[in-house]
């Protein structure tokens, strides 16, 4: 208790400067109390991560509060003689201490014969005083510095190394031979001499290292050759040519990732397989889910394999939903229907369209000591802490998992999806009993969620006593403020997804244009849109009575009337609010 008796001072000072609410401290020490115990977050770290409040603000006070002045005050950038200053302090020092003061956005700026001044976004951070401690200087002078100019600084002087990828521009590759048709059995020694020979090793791990430094949801490895492969990263929902190997067999690479991979078989080339990796990333642990499949290419007596390298890191696990960004009538509903102690809340979507992201947060917002939380997902994807998550094993299939929850005493269920009618009853029949049960569908919309339901086998009253809400769920990318532009967009377009002439002639609507932030594309992070369909009486009386005739339009139009947004109609508020584009918004979803 100690230890947040401390960070409540913190926050009581924080409370009596004004910067904020008694409610946002009450908020920010439940997520803190909540939080798992290798965590090392603090509290201005959850103010400014989880709550929203500027960084800057926060920040700023507490430095004020554990007497560190600021420096740079007045600068949003330096001049290029103090850049080249800076850069000369940090090529004198240890690269290791170098990287470790990166990582905690932290940098040298000025010297003297015995004191290094050392501006950092967060001095009051205690791993800070071990990293210095390596420099062989007499005094220190922390100062704290905005995160905005720390990050500018560190993007002149300091590039983060990558010593898998250094060692790859030494490999001289050369042209390897390509079996002959006859050559149907892949020759192993071939493929070990190859791996050992142009180090690919480097290349994989380069890869997995670049992956979570960039961002990256999912690493795609695609033979596209006799000799060349394509990786191909997954940037805020899009593939984007990352790098591309040449003169080395694309069953060397899959062998390599193969070998690094649990769970795998290196010589099963004909059926698919999944198994994981796990990493230490700038002393994160990071989980990778690795999924490989055969392919076909123009080699009919090849085994090309498709590989696909989920990157799962736990940093990005949001635990409170007002970092969601759901809008205001969506939360209310939502947080309505998963505050009631029994019934079933569907999230529906496509692959990649963040439902297990929310149902992680959800199922935070009512983790309760008092409670049994269970979970069936396969594969699991995040750890969630104070949640027993079920084991998927040949031992323990998914629906021998769904059957066994029934008799294991539980309070709140996740089935990760309701994949076929015996998962589907089973949900609903622990919706119906007592259990507030979350899982996903997927279906275009709220509405159809109904009817998919129906069409798998459960009754229209089972469906209208059990669900709480459905809702549907999409990710838009988020326009990069740096360098987004006003514009007029042609008038009939903007009436084609349904603004008003007042909305066209009093909005400001915005396109993408790319800069260096955004490595040129103009798009930075997403945003999500939902369709929240909260079954009142009137939705749940509407399917009563239609028997085995679901009406969907119906069902939809009465969700609007008692204030719903659909998909697009989301979308329109993203744009109004110069989130996003309209070609975003017309791109991933439906008129209304």
């Amino acid at each position: 208790m100690g230890k947040i008796n401390t960070r409540q001072h913190i926050g009581d000072l924080l409370l009596s400067r004004g910067v904020i609410s008694g409610d946002q401290l009450s908020m920010a020490l439940k997520i803190l109390s909540e939080e798992p115990s290798h965590s090392n977050r603090r509290l201005g770290q959850i103010l400014y991560q989880d709550l929203g409040i500027d960084r800057h603000k926060v920040m700023s006070q507490i430095a004020d509060i554990y007497a560190f002045e600021e420096i740079f005050e007045e600068d949003s950038e330096l001049p290029d003689e103090k850049i080249s200053e800076i850069k000369g302090y940090i090529d004198d020092m240890p690269q290791d201490v170098v990287d470790e003061l990166a990582n905690q956005k932290a940098i040298p700026v000025r010297k003297s014969m015995t004191t290094l001044t050392i501006a950092s976004a967060d001095p009051s951070d205690p791993k800070l005083s071990n990293t210095i401690s390596k420099l062989n200087f007499k005094h220190f002078d922390l100062r704290y510095c905005r995160f905005e100019l720390i990050d500018f600084i560190l993007s002149r002087v300091y590039e983060q190394k990558n010593e898998f990828l250094d060692l790859l521009e030494e490999i001289d590759y050369e042209q390897t031979d390509i079996p002959s048709a006859e050559e149907e059995d892949v020759n192993e020694d071939e493929i070990d001499a190859e791996i050992n020979q142009s180090m690919l090793n480097s290349l994989v791990e380069g890869m997995l290292v670049e992956g979570v430094r960039q961002g990256v949801s999912d690493i795609h490895i695609i033979p596209s050759g006799p000799t060349t492969t394509d990786i191909r990263f997954r940037i805020d929902g899009k593939l984007q040519l990352w790098y591309q190997q040449k003169n080395v067999k694309p069953e060397a690479i899959a062998a390599v990732v193969k070998d690094k991979t649990r769970n795998v078989d290196r010589f099963e080339r004909d059926s698919s397989q999944d198994g994981f990796i796990q990493r230490l990333v700038d002393n994160h642990n990071i989980r990778y889910r690795v999924s490989i499949m055969p392919m076909v290419g123009a080699q009919f007596d090849r085994k090309f394999e498709s590989v696909v390298i989920r990157i799962l890191d736990d940093r990005k696990v949001i635990t409170d939903l007002n970092v969601l960004g759901l809008q205001k009538k969506a939360k209310s509903d939502f947080v309505k229907a998963i505050e009631q102690p029994s019934g079933i809340v569907i999230i529906t979507g496509p692959t990649g369209s963040g439902k297990s992201t929310t149902l992680v947060a959800a199922l935070y917002y009512v983790l309760d000591p008092s409670k049994n939380v269970l979970t069936v997902e396969e594969p699991v994807e995040y750890l969630i802490n104070g949640a027993r998550q079920l084991k998927i094993s040949p031992n323990m299939t998914f629906d021998m998992a769904i059957r066994g929850i029934l008799r294991h005493d539980p309070d709140i269920v996740l089935v990760g999806e309701m994949r076929d009618l015996k998962t589907a009853e089973i949900a609903i029949k622990m919706a119906n009993t007592g259990h507030l049960t979350f899982s996903t569908l997927h279906t275009n919309d709220a509405p159809s969620a109904v009817s998919r339901l129906f069409k798998m086998g459960v009754e229209p009253f089972l469906i209208a006593n059990a669900v709480n809400l459905v809702m549907a769920q999409r990710l838009l990318r988020r326009l990069c403020n740096n360098c987004k532009e006003a514009f007029d967009p042609h008038p009939e377009t903007l009436k084609g997804i349904g603004f008003s002439d007042e909305e066209i002639a009093t909005e400001t609507f915005y396109k993408a244009v790319g800069c260096d932030k955004c490595n040129g594309i103009g798009f930075k992070g997403r945003a999500a849109i939902h369709e929240a369909l909260y079954f009142s009486k009137d939705i749940k009386r509407a399917i009563l009575e239609s028997g085995g005739d679901i009406d969907e339009d119906q069902i939809k139009n009465l969700a609007i009337a008692n204030g719903m947004l659909t998909l697009r109609a989301s979308g329109r508020e993203r744009v109004k609010e110069g989130i996003t584009t309209i070609e975003e918004v017309i791109a991933i979803t439906l008129d209304d």
